[in-house]
């Protein structure tokens, strides 16, 4: 006789179905027909996998809009100008000049030896960069870095730059 091909499973959610499963070598079969035993079926799967993904996009939308607002706070608390560029750069700069800039002053300032006026200097010079994807370019540097990009990034002599761009 045989080794059934089809097996009906009552998977852990309650749900009988009706599986093909001859693409299995024979042995294999029952073990695997205890595995989907213990599984719950496709359409519950797929719904409490939507749901997830559901509650993942939301929360982090409401994670974005939260960083913006700390963003769109600092900036006015420090008074830095308006950023240039795509509606979506804009955002995103924002959000990685605040990260950026907070970073620096909590480790030279806060953690380092930089006195305040120096740090006013620093300040001073987050301000005339206003080009949201110079913000974004730099969002992974690191903090202590960010006097000499600021430097680079406000000096008049650009020869080092690619002149194709």
């Amino acid at each position: 006789m045989a080794v059934k091909k089809i097996w009906t499973i009552t998977h852990s959610c309650g749900h009988e179905v009706e599986r093909d499963l001859s693409v299995r070598p024979a042995d294999r079969r029952a073990g695997f027909a205890e595995w989907l035993a213990k599984q719950e079926c496709t359409d519950c799967w797929k719904a409490a996998r939507t749901d997830r993904e559901e509650d993942r996009a939301a929360w982090l939308a409401a994670k974005r809009a939260e960083e913006q607002a700390a963003a769109d706070a600092w900036s006015a608390r420090y008074r830095m100008p308006p950023l240039e560029g795509t509606e979506r750069g804009i955002a995103w700069g924002a959000c990685c000049r605040h990260q950026l800039v907070s970073a620096a002053y909590t480790s030279l300032v806060l953690e380092g030896d930089m006195g305040d006026a120096a740090w006013q200097q620093i300040e001073d010079a987050t301000r005339t960069i206003t080009r949201a994807g110079w913000w974004i370019d730099n969002r992974a540097s690191e903090p202590d870095d960010l006097p000499e990009l600021l430097a680079a990034g406000t000096s008049s002599d650009r020869s080092c730059e690619n002149p194709f761009l």
